[in-house]
């Protein structure tokens, strides 16, 4: 029973967090000549859509739930 609580307290850390930080992305765009190369990398930080982060934290709270209950 303590392995579910403890899978409910990850998910409901996680659907929090996802709230509030972003994930970083980074992408390359380059064209090889030859020895030479000329790129450009783009950076980019966006969050992940509130529907996900919705749903982490309702599965968190539905298996500390599950997992706090006695059979």
């Amino acid at each position: 029973m303590k392995n579910l609580a403890i899978v409910g307290v990850v998910l409901l850390v996680l659907g929090l967090l996802s709230f509030v930080v972003p994930i970083p992305h980074s992408e390359d765009h380059g064209v090889k000549v030859g020895d030479a190369k000329i790129g450009i990398t783009t950076e980019s930080s966006k969050k992940v859509p509130p529907a996900v982060g919705m749903t982490l934290v309702a599965a968190g709270v539905l298996v500390l739930f599950a997992g706090s209950r006695k059979t």
